[in-house]
């Protein structure tokens, strides 16, 4: 039994396999474990080589006892020796059709290329392709994929995982490290352009006039303002003490030249002392009447805010110009580090309000999905949802793994790694095609000896 050639198995072939390999997309570490043997295969050889010389020694044998049947049959043996001689022809003939078929698989028999022979190097494309289409249709099936993830209970055993202390902390743990290295992944530049744009652009997009009058509004209504009133009067009125003399110069220097410098003089005390009096009554006195002129400000550009077609449209010609300052987009793009700054180190402190939070989450989470069947089913169809979507979008792409790793194979390392696993089995096939075939003659000469009787 020689061994016969089939496509890639001649020169050439493992360098057409690792070329579609390569045009294929296919690792080529799964060419290189396909087209090796290693040594449990060829332990496996072996065992192929032992079965072949059992069964083939099964049909010298057979043909032994025939030859030996019809030496004594003509020797007047007797009846029975017909009987030998016809069992034993039978199984020579099962013995060597089974052995054809065996050996029709895998190579041409005795090197003859009788047509639909060598079947498994000849047709390994066709054979990849066909398994490709057996697993897309009975495995990547919407029912399949339902059933199966069903029965598993993904919910349900992940909950009983996460509810586990150790197994959130390894969770939160790994968690902090994916997201320590997306951080270091992304750059700064191209972050702070994004963040910058996208708060541009949502506030461009955005009127922020009215949602300032009604906020103003509400902080006028509630009387918040007036605290604020009291801290620029009260520190107005401090800043006028210390600057006096700065006060009442600056009055002294507005003056017209012919005026006498006494009356400058006199007019920048008077000056000053009304405007000291003047903060100081409002400091002290809640109901002062400028500070209900302020209210009734206030008020009315809060409604101006919401309602004034012109005041709307200052405002929103003063929000563009301040976002278009350098100044405000570096302080926009600047953000994004101290963001950055802030989760790292967060993620990187196992005592950290982030990582507690997430790891008590992820318990209170795996105690829910472990108890309560509504988000067990939940979690279940959203997994179902997921997977199902992934194999019926990448049916194909997924099938064509199996097509071009099957195809990338070379077809003679192919043809004895797959005799190396199942040949021995086939091997029985010739032993039973033996003895099953000798059953069958000495049947068959028994009930013909019996109907010419």
């Amino acid at each position: 039994m020689t061994t016969g050639t089939g496509p890639g198995s001649g020169p050439g072939g493992a360098t057409g396999a690792r070329g579609v390999a390569r045009d294929a997309g296919v690792p080529g570490s799964a060419v290189r474990a396909m087209n090796t043997f290693s040594a449990a295969d060829e332990e496996k050889r072996r065992g192929v080589r032992r079965m072949k010389l059992t069964a083939t020694g099964l049909l010298l044998l057979v043909a032994l006892v025939y030859a030996l049947a019809e030496w004594a049959s003509h020797a007047g043996a007797g009846p029975w020796a017909g009987y030998v001689a016809a069992a034993a022809e039978a199984g020579m003939v099962g013995a060597l059709a089974d052995w054809f078929a065996v050996t029709a698989l895998f190579r041409h028999p005795l090197g003859i290329p009788i047509p639909h022979t060598a079947i498994i190097p000849n047709k390994k494309d066709q054979l990849g392709v066909s398994l490709g289409e057996f697993v897309g249709e009975n495995f990547l099936s919407e029912d399949v994929v339902r059933q199966r993830l069903r029965a598993v209970g993904i919910a349900s055993r992940l909950g009983a995982w996460l509810a586990e202390p150790e197994h959130a902390d390894r969770v939160t743990a790994e968690l902090a490290t994916a997201l320590r290295g997306a951080l270091t992944v992304l750059r700064d530049t191209d972050v702070q352009a994004v963040v910058g744009e996208a708060v541009t652009r949502r506030a461009d997009a955005r009127e922020i006039a009215p949602g300032l009058g009604k906020m103003l509004d509400k902080v006028v209504a509630d009387g918040g303002h007036k605290r604020v009133v009291d801290l620029v009067v009260s520190r107005a009125h401090d800043w006028l003490v210390l600057h006096s003399e700065d006060v009442m110069m600056a009055v002294e220097g507005g003056a017209p030249g012919w005026t006498p410098r006494f009356v400058d003089k006199r007019i920048g005390e008077r000056v000053y002392k009304e405007l000291l009096r003047f903060v100081t009554e409002m400091r002290d006195m809640p109901s002062h009447p400028a500070r209900g002129a302020l209210d009734r400000f206030l008020t009315d550009f809060a409604s101006d805010l919401q309602s004034d077609t012109d005041t709307r449209a200052r405002v929103e010609r003063l929000k563009s110009d301040v976002l278009a300052r350098g100044e405000v987009q570096d302080l926009i793009a600047s953000a994004w580090t101290a963001v950055r700054a802030m989760i790292v180190s967060a993620a990187e402190d196992e005592r950290s309000e982030l990582r507690l939070r997430v790891r008590a989450s992820l318990l209170s989470l795996g105690a829910r999905m472990a108890a309560e069947p509504s988000v067990q089913g939940k979690v279940d169809r959203w997994v179902e949802g997921a997977a199902v979507h992934v194999v019926t979008t990448y049916r194909r792409e997924i099938t064509s793994l199996i097509t071009d790793t099957v195809a990338s194979w070379d077809a003679g390392h192919t043809t004895k790694k797959i005799e190396a696993h199942i040949g021995r089995d086939l091997q029985f096939i010739r032993i039973n095609g033996t003895v099953v075939g000798s059953l069958a003659g000495l049947l068959i000469y028994t009930v013909a000896r019996a109907l010419g009787a």
